[in-house]
């Protein structure tokens, strides 16, 4: 292990300066350098993908965040001056709306000055989610709960332009500071969503001005700024100066578990934020390329690919001698994540026939798969992640039975794999994204040998980020490979994926339709939290694994080294604009 350690470092010496930015010792000393997939753009309206959100929450802000510190995680403000006030019936939620923030300087206002936010940027930026010609891949989230909304999205179809000053009776600014905003039922996760990169406050003066290149000019309250993006190459985001400018103060959390005082997490405690002054993000999807400017230093964080894992973690889990000796630091931390493969429900060969997904579940080798992991992942057992209310690990009626899958792929029409009008076997496509990604490569070659063994030829799709999402979005996608990561902590966030109202391009990337399913979904999404509603999770997750519209594949811990430079550094479900914690040591 020791001589194939030193040979990739000494490789990566020798690759010292593929990614250099010409900078200083002093400014590289205050620069976080991390790796970032190719994204589409930074509109917080059209973002669906992890990548984009990560970037977007930098530079745009909502009005409340998730707890940095504080474990089990809650919400608390950040353009909200507190939390709302919520009528006894809990159908209106009123925010008072912080003073003094401004929107970052940018032409789009006169003379270039950024202007100060108000409660009606929180109104233009939630009917902008639901104009139809905006296209947002997160109406989802606001569609059928708020008073008039859906009226106005109604409104917004056609070739007229959209009137963005028509009043909604669930929705207005009351006064510069005060917003209020009416559902038309309960909804206990209404905040939750109001934290996520969808209820960012975007100024109308810049969607006016660039108009289609909106995405590419990003103009926030954020901490950063992007000073320079080169889309196949690097993301640079520099502190945010109207912070400075205008004497605006967030803090470092003063709270958090009682093992966060022992661990130096609360060293920081009450300064000012941002903490770091840059982050230079590279667009690194290959796995060899990131661990190579890992071990040279260009780098502050990387993943453990499974290629590199032996000569990383010892038979114990612990780091080889040569990173510690480096003071490199791992981090394993639990993920509300299933990744799967999805079966578009449009397709006439997949779409209706139940039998012949449930064959390729069957067929699909869960020892393989981990062991193929490194064992960092286990078999997901069904929707619902196993940290959250709902999971249910008995119920499994499709485990891996490769003569049970062979049974049900005759019994689908497809006797040893073929097409009895034809003779030839069944052929099917999988899409993936990141065509440059060897363990996705890996991975996916594995899937055809699942599926080969059952008689199903798996060809084989691939494209790069943005053309990946684009075709889940015109449903266009056969099979996809891809993950669901929580965007907060209830098991609700991810039947959402299968409700019928949010096909693509909302989150039902399956385009899955089941009226007891949807009536069922409806019905919980206004209930809190209790017994019967987890009863019902139970019930809703039942269905689902019966009907496959996924295979639920697995779901993941993450290994993470990090250079001992990098300090406030807590893993986090929801790590969304959390880089303005971290602290650079020099």
């Amino acid at each position: 292990m020791r001589h194939t350690f030193l040979l990739l470092f000494a490789f990566a010496l020798c690759a010292a300066g593929c990614a250099r930015v010409e900078e200083s010792a002093s400014q590289r000393a205050q620069t976080l350098y991390l790796t970032t997939l190719r994204i589409r753009g930074f509109d917080p309206a059209k973002a669906a993908d992890v990548a984009s959100a990560l970037a977007i929450q930098r530079v745009y802000e909502g009005l409340l965040q998730v707890s940095y510190l504080d474990r089990p995680y809650h919400l608390e403000p950040l353009l909200a001056a507190a939390m709302p006030e919520r009528s006894e019936d809990g159908l209106r939620y009123t925010f008072h709306i912080r003073s003094g923030i401004y929107f970052s300087d940018d032409r789009c206002f006169p003379a270039g000055r950024g202007r100060e936010m108000t409660a009606e940027d929180f109104v233009y930026s939630i009917k902008r989610l639901a104009d139809q010609k905006v296209a947002s891949t997160g109406w989802w989230a606001f569609e059928g709960r708020i008073r008039g909304l859906d009226d106005f999205r109604t409104a917004s179809g056609g070739d007229a332009p959209t009137d963005y000053d028509a009043p909604i009776s669930g929705l207005r600014a009351t006064d510069r500071y005060t917003l209020e905003i009416e559902l038309t039922e309960p909804y206990p996760q209404f905040l939750w969503i109001l934290a996520m990169h969808y209820g960012s406050a975007v100024p109308r003066e810049a969607v006016d001005y660039y108009g289609e290149r909106f995405g590419s000019n990003p103009v926030g309250t954020g901490p950063y700024q992007i000073t320079d993006w080169r889309r196949n190459y690097r993301i640079i985001f520099e502190k945010n100066p109207k912070w400075m400018e205008t004497g605006r103060i967030d803090r470092y959390p003063t709270t958090g578990e009682p093992e966060d005082e022992e661990r130096g997490l609360l060293k920081s405690a009450g300064k000012p934020l941002p903490l770091i002054d840059r982050i230079v993000c590279y667009v690194v999807s290959d796995s060899a390329t990131q661990w190579m400017m890992f071990l040279n230093g260009q780098l502050d964080e990387s993943d453990i690919s499974r290629d590199n894992w032996s000569v990383v973690v010892d038979e114990q889990g612990a780091l080889v001698p040569e990173l510690r000796e480096r003071n490199i630091q791992l981090s394993i931390a639990q993920q509300l994540r299933i990744t799967y493969l999805g079966f578009n429900m449009d397709d006439p060969t997949l779409g209706t026939n139940r039998l012949l997904r449930q064959a390729m579940t069957c067929a699909f080798n869960t020892d393989e798969w981990i062991k193929f992991s490194n064992g960092r992942v286990k078999r997901a057992r069904g929707p619902i992640p196993s940290a959250l209310p709902g999971y249910d690990p008995s119920y499994n009626p499709f485990p891996f039975d490769l003569s049970r899958a062979r049974d049900l792929l005759a019994k689908a029409g497809y006797p040893e794999g073929r097409d009895p009008a034809t003779g030839r076997r069944l052929e099917l496509t999988l899409e993936l994204g990141r065509a440059d990604d060897l363990e996705l490569r890996q991975s996916a070659e594995l899937l055809v040998a699942f599926f080969d063994r059952l008689g199903i030829v798996l060809k084989l799709s691939f494209n790069n980020g943005p053309a990946f999402y684009e075709k889940l979005e015109r449903r266009q996608a056969q099979i996809f490979f891809l993950s669901w990561i929580g965007d907060y902590p209830d098991a609700e966030n991810f039947l959402q994926c299968f409700y019928g109202p949010n096909s693509s391009p909302g989150p039902n990337r399956a385009n899955y339709r089941n009226p007891e399913f949807d009536r069922l979904y409806e019905k919980i999404r206004v209930m809190e939290d209790s017994p019967e509603r987890t009863a019902i999770y139970e019930e809703m997750a039942r269905l689902l694994i019966d009907d496959c519209p996924w295979l639920f594949m697995s779901e993941p811990l993450t290994y993470t080294l990090y250079q001992q430079r990098l300090e406030n550094r807590k893993p986090h479900l929801f790590p969304y604009g959390m880089e303005k914690y971290f602290r650079l040591s020099n």
